[in-house]
């Protein structure tokens, strides 16, 4: 086993062509440097460098040998890096978007603790549905639901998006429960029409997945206003729980067909991808994760 911070003073020597450079860049003395290199050397058993007085130049065994010290100096680089920015403490400003309904309600009421725990941190906060480019717009992370992930950007789940047959008891007093899908044609079925072909709901159920065809008198592209006619008795639909999880737990909504489960979608943080992730965007990133969990607690009974 050579010795690793010989290999990377080779590698300084390399960079910089000089003896006395690399001395400078590595706070050493050139002749700290210059045995450093001749022990390195003398323990290969091969000479690295043709020397003269004015210029420096690899030999064969040289050239393939610095490829080598390159990879442990940058890696020794980016360890070091990586010990820094787990010491720091992250600034600056984050610039993030996060769609409407998820953002406004679970997003926004988690940034002041965020903000409290990274006091000299920033953010910028775009709420928007509309598809970010992160390059182009400027943005660090964005936080989305989504089932169709970018392959140009790396995708950090944050979160199970899942949606649930519900109505209010009053609605199932007066019109009865389904027993199965099959039973929805008896029902006002309010469609959210952008969840997938219009008048079709999927589930996966004991069988497998079904497909059954829905009819009601409303269709909105917006969940949140959907939930609002639903919660006011006029028919049932699926609706997600991150918007309707308090109704839930409040009985105000019923869920039913528990066994057939709408096909689920998840809330990323997508970014751009980085050999080091910028500590401001790890941390906001970790902090969502962590709050969210693996059973969200709008999820929770």
């Amino acid at each position: 086993m050579y010795d690793l911070n010989l290999m990377i003073i080779f590698a300084h020597v390399v960079n910089e062509q000089s003896f006395s450079a690399a001395a400078r860049k590595l706070d050493m003395t050139r002749s700290s440097v210059s045995k450093a290199v001749a022990k390195l050397e003398t323990s290969l058993g091969a000479s690295l460098l043709n020397r003269s007085t004015r210029h420096l130049s690899l030999t064969e065994i040289g050239a393939s040998f610095y490829d080598y010290c390159t990879r442990i100096r940058y890696e020794a680089e980016e360890a070091n890096h990586m010990i820094e920015s787990l010491n720091a403490q992250p600034r600056g400003i984050l610039k993030v978007a996060v769609s409407v309904a998820f953002g406004t309600l679970h997003v926004a009421p988690a940034i002041s603790e965020f903000m409290h725990r990274y006091p000299q941190l920033e953010i910028d906060m775009t709420i928007t549905d509309r598809v970010i480019d992160l390059a182009e717009d400027g943005y660090d992370v964005v936080v989305s639901v989504t089932k169709d992930l970018p392959l140009s950007l790396v995708a950090k789940r944050l979160a199970s998006i899942r949606r649930k047959l519900c109505a209010t008891p009053e609605y199932f007093e007066e019109h009865g429960i389904p027993l199965n899908p099959q039973q929805l044609v008896n029902h006002n079925c309010l469609d959210y029409i952008h969840s997938g072909e219009k008048g079709m709901w999927s589930f996966n159920g004991p069988g497998g997945e079904v497909s059954i065809p829905v009819a009601g008198r409303l269709r909105i592209n917006d969940d949140e206003a959907l939930s609002q006619v639903v919660l006011g008795g006029f028919g049932l639909a699926l609706l997600p729980t991150f918007i309707i999880g308090k109704d839930l737990q409040a009985k105000r909504l019923k869920s039913v067909l528990s066994e057939y489960i709408p096909i689920e979608q998840h809330v990323y943080a997508l970014y751009l991808p980085k050999r080091n992730l910028p500590l401001k965007i790890r941390v906001f990133i970790d902090y969502l994760a962590e709050l969210f969990g693996d059973e969200p607690y709008w999820d929770k009974e």
